[in-house]
């Protein structure tokens, strides 16, 4: 629902002289209702409130919110309508909610042509066109999108989320370099959103950049030093980048601060276990052990098998049994353990 969802107008009820009193009392009773959530008793107040010569336009309005509250979508479209209609158009808050409502149908395609009627009346309505681009989306018309929430961004160049939302919309077309500038110019504005930075490491990790993406990473560290979230995406580009020694010592940073950040300690143990340096890989894995991230449980196993492929037992029962002590009610652990010890 949009702003005007609750948009009573006891107050501009056109009224014959000789009625106005009673007119206006319905009115103000059923606003009341309205109010108090009892919604089938206000339409009901309301609907004789228009007999007795109520604005039309206001009334049906109101009916219309009312069944939009009961969530009876339907029968809310139907009174917008009737207001929009008996306004000849002109009533901007019904037509909003009318949209809204198609929205809630999933008439996509008929919740598209209502924003634009409204947006006719309310140019510079920036909600309105945020709207009217997710109802694009739905339709499936990115480029739609892109023109509504672009219309949106050039109304209110300083809202961090519509930013996000154009940046989102031009990567939808495959714009990249658009997004980049997006990103960059809100960042511009708002130099204390550091996330920016981190979305347009994101950003050129998508189109495979990942130099630049790196470098918007540590951009961004260099105002946050100790973020380690973002520590994590620079050590996934890294290894992205074929970078494996770097993001190990970037990993390595990560524990540093934050040792039960088991992702990390599991991440270094793989790479430092590929890399063969089988001491740093054990180090990670029992970090992440202590910590309880499962996962620890196969990269033991993967060291404790390489040894006793290598003839090399003794090694991998010690392993075997380093891991048995965080995980002692593993079967599958046990079994390995007897089987090796009866070799």
């Amino acid at each position: 629902m949009t702003k005007y969802s609750a948009f009573l107008l006891a107050a501009a009820l056109a009224i014959p002289a000789f009625a106005a009193q009673t007119a206006a009392d319905l009115v103000d009773r059923a606003n009341a209702l309205y109010r108090d959530g009892r919604f089938k008793q206000a339409i009901t107040l309301y609907r004789k409130a228009e007999d007795r010569g109520a604005d039309p336009v206001a009334v049906s309005f109101n009916i219309a919110n009312s069944y939009y509250q009961m969530e009876k979508y339907a029968e809310a479209a139907a009174g917008y309508r009737k207001a929009v209609d008996f306004s000849s158009g002109k009533f901007s808050p019904a037509l909003f909610n009318m949209a809204s409502v198609y929205f809630r149908l999933k008439q996509y395609p008929e919740c598209v042509a209502a924003y634009h009627r409204a947006l006719k009346l309310e140019p510079d309505n920036i909600s309105g066109w945020l709207y009217l681009g997710e109802a694009y989306s739905k339709t499936g018309d990115k480029v739609g999108a892109l023109r509504s929430i672009e219309k949106a961004y050039t109304l209110d160049k300083t809202d961090i989320s519509i930013v996000y939302q154009l940046s989102e919309a031009n990567i939808a077309v495959d714009d990249f370099d658009r997004a980049v500038a997006v990103i960059r110019e809100g960042y511009a504005t708002n130099p204390e959103e550091i996330d920016f930075l981190v979305y347009l490491g994101d950003v050129y990790r998508l189109e495979k950049q990942y130099e630049q993406s790196a470098g918007a990473y540590r951009e961004a560290l260099s105002l946050r030093a100790d973020d380690v979230a973002t520590m994590y995406k620079l050590a996934d580009v890294l290894v992205e980048d074929e970078k494996q020694f770097v993001a190990m010592d970037i990993l390595n940073s990560i524990l540093q601060i934050k040792p039960d950040f088991t992702d990390a300690a599991i991440f270094l143990g793989n790479l430092a276990y590929d890399a063969k340096f089988l001491e740093r890989a054990e180090f990670a894995y029992e970090l992440a052990a202590k910590n309880g991230n499962a996962e620890a449980i196969f990269g033991f196993k993967n060291m404790a098998y390489d040894a006793h492929a290598q003839k090399r037992d003794d090694e991998a029962l010690r392993i075997l049994k380093i891991a048995e002590k965080y995980y002692p009610d593993d079967a599958t652990l046990k079994a390995d353990i007897l089987s090796m010890s009866e070799e």
